[in-house]
């Protein structure tokens, strides 16, 4: 796990001092921040993933998903995605006021060593420190980065025609077990449908296509660039887009009659089945207990027993040595 006070310790041991007035901006931040933060006198955060965004907007600093403007300082937390951590460095060389320092912290797993090296190609580094499995390196920018690594997290189209980028969920091709639950996008499909966890809108352009008789899709995702991009592939009157974490939703107003998903299993490198089944429980809070949700999992996941806690029916449609669809009906009330 990543040390989120690594980033820190340059400050502590006064290799770093905190600019004299400005705001410091920190892109991809962890979801809680070390207690030091408190030291400094403004911060912004730029941060997509909306479960992260809401515990640091409860940390009464400012939030935002895309960050915009000039910083005399920007701190860089790295992601598991090479090109986005490229990408982000890129553009807070771009972002630093002159004479301005970035500041980039990242575990030895997520790349931290080459993007070093790499950076090092460009730029004369001002200093490094390392801790925890990782490293903390400063430099004060004096030229803009590459553009090809800010350009590398540009949407663009892969070869089945969606918009994409890095760092999203199968970004260069059509995921297997989403299109499984494809098949199962038929007649009983109608009303109001919600798709959880909807990434960059495979799912919700195919039920769209395939089910004339619904009314309303709403599109219900936590990253905030996958959302954005799948406005591109999702074009239909009938479709709704919503920043949110599916796991805090509440009981709507109006019940959909189906939810489809293909839940997130894992936010680090490790399977975490506890997303699925969070997934599983607000499916049954939204829901109509005459409707249904259709979900597609890796098969070693254990879901059946959260499928058992939250449904009074359901039943495994397929399932194939790499995956499983799931129907459930009949919420059970909690």
């Amino acid at each position: 796990m990543a040390d989120p006070a690594r980033i820190l310790l340059p400050f502590d041991d006064q290799l770093l001092t905190l600019p004299e007035s400005g705001d410091v901006l920190y892109i991809r931040p962890p979801a809680i921040l070390p207690q030091d933060f408190l030291e400094f006198s403004h911060i912004v955060c730029e941060q997509g993933f909306k479960p992260f965004s809401d515990c640091l907007t409860q940390e009464n600093v400012t939030v935002v998903p895309t960050a915009l403007g000039e910083y005399p300082m920007v701190l860089v937390a790295l992601t598991r995605s090479r090109a986005e951590n490229m990408a982000n460095f890129a553009r807070a060389c771009r972002m630093v006021s002159a004479d301005g320092q970035v500041v980039v912290s990242g575990d030895k797993t997520d790349g931290i060593d080459s993007m070093l090296k790499t950076v090092k190609k460009v730029y004369e580094i001002d200093g490094v420190f390392s801790k925890s499995h990782g490293k903390v390196f400063w430099l004060t920018p004096t030229t803009p980065a590459p553009a090809e690594w800010e350009l590398a997290m540009r949407p663009k189209r892969n070869a089945f025609g969606y918009m994409t980028a890095p760092g999203m969920f199968s970004p260069e091709k059509i995921d297997v077990g989403s299109e499984m639950l494809t098949a199962y996008f038929d007649k009983s499909v109608k009303g109001a449908v919600a798709d959880i966890g909807s990434g960059w809108g495979y799912l919700a352009k195919n039920i769209l296509e395939k089910c004339e008789r619904i009314t309303s899709l709403d599109l219900f995702e936590a990253e905030h660039a996958a959302l954005e991009v799948s406005r591109a592939n999702v074009i239909d009157d009938r479709a709704a887009f919503h920043w949110v974490d599916v796991t805090a939703m509440d009981k709507p107003t109006e019940p959909y009659h189906t939810v489809i998903c293909n839940p997130p299993f894992h936010q680090g490198r490790a399977a975490e089945p506890a997303i699925g089944i969070s997934f599983i429980a607000a499916a049954a809070r939204i829901m109509k207990p005459s409707g249904q949700f259709l979900m597609v999992a890796n098969r070693q996941l254990p879901y059946e027993s959260a499928m058992e806690a939250h449904f009074k029916h359901w039943e495994i449609l397929e399932q194939n040595k790499a995956f499983k669809i799931i129907r459930a009906r009949r919420p059970l009330k909690r």
